[in-house]
């Protein structure tokens, strides 16, 4: 880890991101009742936009955001405006607690893209994390022998999109701040999903705005939080932490939508929090002064 980079820091940042999607679970789960996916996600990126501006002026207005790689903005944002659909359309087909546990196969495609196009080590601790997130996730989830459903299928195509995702993240916060990549978000996804949107476009109604904006605010500001704890340390140490989300998730549903944790829920969860605690043990040990 170099002078610039601090884990206590990324974990901060990442503790900000797991609040925002969580909200952003809740967010979703509610406005999909109501409207369609391609409005929903033009609504998020507009509002967001609007929320994001305060930063954007602070960091030196609309010139400031000027960046040298419109290439990988683009291709980050395609990557994550599908991801982020499928992931939507999979919460309107399968149970909460089965599209967060498949969507958490995404650190094992983050770590191998980041091995393949960063040059980031894999080694025994970070393996080993990611191991036990995953057998908690099994546990969790329970696979029976009727094969994949539409739902599973889909939200393990958005958990590749957003793996590629946040590799191109890690890749900008070595020339562009945080800022400036949640600003290229919106706007890429905004001019993306404008056409489609206005073909199925529906006022929404009072009931579903507020959940409108708190989609808007968590989904835009998840990233931000995100490319921040990023800019800390290496992928493969930031997304284990994103491991905290499944327990994290559960709780959520149970407190929120009275669904009930059994002692298989527990277990995984129980084996996802002692891989992250494993690995940012490991790391903490690795950096202290001798």
């Amino acid at each position: 880890m170099t002078a610039s980079q601090s884990l206590p820091k990324a974990a901060f940042w990442m503790g900000c991101s797991l609040t925002c999607t969580l909200m952003m679970t809740a967010a979703g789960r509610e406005t999909t009742r109501e409207l369609g996916l391609f409005q929903i996600m033009e609504m998020r990126s507009v509002i967001g936009l609007l929320l994001l501006s305060p930063l954007v002026w602070r960091a030196g207005g609309l010139r400031a955001m000027k960046s040298a790689h419109p290439v990988q903005h683009l291709t980050r944002n395609i990557a994550h405006y599908v991801g982020q659909f499928a992931w939507l359309y999979g919460l309107t087909l399968i149970p909460l607690a089965q599209v967060i546990a498949i969507e958490f196969t995404a650190p094992i495609w983050t770590a191998l893209l980041a091995m393949a196009f960063l040059g980031e080590r894999m080694n025994g601790w970070k393996t080993g994390a990611i191991l036990l997130g995953l057998i908690g996730v099994t546990v969790i989830v329970r696979p029976s022998g009727n094969g994949i459903e539409l739902g599973q299928f889909v939200v393990l195509g958005a958990a590749m999109t957003f793996a590629l995702s946040y590799v191109l993240i890690k890749s900008m916060t070595r020339a562009d701040s945080a800022v400036k990549i949640i600003f290229w978000m919106l706007v890429i996804q905004s001019v993306i999903g404008l056409v489609p949107a206005l073909h199925s476009w529906q006022w929404p109604s009072a009931h579903v705005w507020p959940w409108i904006v708190a989609l808007a605010f968590a989904g835009s500001f998840s990233h931000y939080c995100t490319a921040r704890a990023m800019s800390h340390a290496d992928a493969t140490a930031v997304m284990p932490m994103d491991f905290l989300r499944v327990p994290l998730t559960t709780l959520l549903g149970y407190l929120a939508y009275s669904e009930s944790i059994d002692a298989f829920t527990a277990l995984g969860a129980a084996l996802i929090l002692s891989g992250n605690l494993l690995n940012l043990g490991s790391r903490v040990r690795s950096t202290a002064p001798a």
